[in-house]
């Protein structure tokens, strides 16, 4: 029984740390990520989406759904012929930028996720995505001097050291976004 109670407790506890994690953004981020997007659906670009770990699976299911429920090109660099190729010719750190490199077009959004704000592969891409004047969107927590959180347009940063707490937050603000490109586009 005190077992349960403790599930119960920490549960709880949980779900205020993630509903903390989401609402620690205002609308005007999430205003200006839709605009952005609706700034590449207007221009025919695309996004890509990229992040590692937890954050690709992210990515996966963000691209997905901005392709098919908001209608715009979205597209991620999870397929594991790309990244060993990239990775094993350029490294693990430049796989992302190099990629970037073969994929994006000039007036795309990338939008690149790291719950650290730290990983090198990120930031490279990152420094790529700036150094070819493409939209750049970071997701990012724990430390608020995160180098990422430095490079985007608009920098989405939860304040959490809790890997569990930031992903849902950068997922259901992604999610966000879709919804509302997607009833705009209704």
């Amino acid at each position: 029984m005190n077992i349960v109670l403790d599930v119960c407790k920490y549960s709880r506890n949980y779900f205020q740390s993630v509903n903390s994690a989401i609402n620690s953004i205002g609308s005007i981020e999430l205003n200006n990520l839709s605009q952005m997007v609706l700034e590449v659906i207007n221009s025919k670009r695309k996004i890509i989406i990229a992040g590692n770990g937890g954050s690709s699976a992210i990515a996966s299911h963000v691209s997905v759904d901005f392709t098919k429920a908001a209608k715009v090109r979205a597209i991620n660099f999870n397929e594991s012929d790309l990244i060993t190729c990239f990775a094993n010719d350029y490294g693990y750190e430049n796989w992302i930028a190099m990629a970037l490199r073969a994929y994006a077009d000039a007036g795309d959004l990338v939008i690149l996720i790291s719950s650290s704000g730290q990983s090198q592969n990120i930031i490279s891409a990152a420094n790529t995505a700036v150094e070819m004047g493409l939209n750049l969107v970071t997701l990012s927590g724990f430390n608020s001097e995160n180098p990422l959180r430095r490079l985007g347009a608009i920098n989405l940063w939860v304040n959490s050291d809790s890997y569990n707490v930031v992903e849902m937050a950068h997922h259901v603000w992604l999610l966000a976004v879709v919804e509302v490109i997607a009833e705009i586009q209704r």
